[in-house]
């Protein structure tokens, strides 16, 4: 009976569609077993108040945001990492599974992985696995976000070795050094792009006495966002004058969002320091010697990895592709899932021993 339980598990496993989800505050991006990366959209819903049903997901919700009706609610039902709109999270997840499991014609429910930040509690855990399995997933595995960047980012994880990846994202940054497939120190700082952003949106209130919208403040921070001085740029701005109430445009500068940011950016130079006062001194010969990792969108800020290097005196690099290092990570797992159980979050939803802090 077993053998025929084992075959008949092996007929399913070999037609479902295995699915990883890196379920960012910014992006949700999907890789499908086979396929690759199939799917990268915001992480974003619009909602019909009146009718409770689903407006929008992704790109076409991202769209009306600032532009909606009464009625229409843009939510992004995931704050600083963590699932904060558990209803609508279910809904986003089901949307995108089912537009993937479409594309694949597959009529088995599909194992999902979800990546999720190293720091987060069991309540947490457990809200990220149930979204997924209420969205259709037939099985639900998670895997810490810096543990999948580190893999998709071909670090050798598996190895004696000590490995340090920072994964600066849009709601959290996390900084985790591994070695043996598992995580030796790690901290999960709740600063990173989306805080960035509301910096910007307080240092040009102040500032320039302008109120200017989420939008326009995350397209600052992409043209202009630097921790150098390699070149002088400026953008214009439109927005709502505080005194007025009238409609005004200003011009800001590289070094207007600089000063906007850096205090943020302090913060998590200053986590990355804590995590290495912790780390073990042998593993920390390692990290000197290999060097620190840098992926998420953070690591596309000109001369944050050079400041890093400065301040730490231990050699910086940007990962390949950072964007999407975290969903290819989840691949490369899936793809030998037995190969890498063990770095898997157990089903109980327990935090490793390192975060029990």
């Amino acid at each position: 009976m077993k053998k025929i339980l084992k075959h008949i598990d092996r007929m399913v496993e070999a037609v479902s569609t295995d699915i990883g989800i890196d379920l960012g505050t910014a992006n949700t991006l999907v890789y499908v077993k086979g396929k690759g990366i199939v799917l990268n959209e915001p992480t974003i819903v619009a909602m019909n108040k009146k009718t409770g049903q689903l407006v929008a997901v992704g790109n076409e919700a991202k769209v009306m945001m600032g532009r909606t009706p009464n009625h229409i609610q843009v939510i992004r039902p995931l704050v600083d990492g963590v699932i904060s709109d558990f209803e609508v999270t279910e809904e986003m997840l089901a949307y995108f599974i089912n537009k993937v499991r479409s594309d694949t014609r597959s009529i088995i429910a599909p194992r999902v992985l979800v990546g999720v930040p190293s720091g987060i509690t069991n309540v947490e855990m457990r809200a990220a696995r149930d979204a997924a399995r209420n969205a259709g997933a037939r099985e639900v595995f998670l895997i810490e976000e810096p543990m999948a960047a580190a893999i998709g980012a071909k670090l050798p994880v598996g190895k004696a070795i000590g490995n340090m990846i920072i994964d600066i994202g849009g709601g959290n940054t996390d900084i985790a050094v591994i070695s043996l497939n598992g995580i030796v120190v790690a901290k999960n700082l709740r600063v990173a792009g989306d805080h960035l952003s509301a910096a910007i949106i307080s240092y040009i209130r102040d500032q320039f006495k302008v109120l200017v919208g989420d939008k326009t403040a995350e397209d600052a921070k992409v043209m202009l966002a630097s921790i150098s001085h390699d070149e002088e740029k400026e953008m214009v701005v439109r927005g709502r004058d505080v005194v007025t109430g009238l409609p005004r445009e200003v011009i800001i500068t590289d070094t207007d969002i600089k000063e906007a940011i850096s205090h943020s950016v302090d913060s998590i130079v200053e986590a990355v320091r804590s995590v290495l006062e912790k780390t073990p001194p042998e593993v920390l010969a390692d990290v000197m010697q290999r060097g620190i990792h840098i992926a998420g969108g953070g690591a596309l800020i000109p001369g944050l990895a050079s400041l890093l290097q400065e301040v730490m005196q231990v050699p910086v690099y940007i990962v390949p592709d950072p964007l999407r290092a975290v969903v290819r990570g989840t691949g490369i797992v899936l793809e030998n899932l037995d190969n890498y159980e063990e770095i898997l979050v157990d089903n109980e939803g327990e935090l490793s021993p390192h975060l029990s802090e």
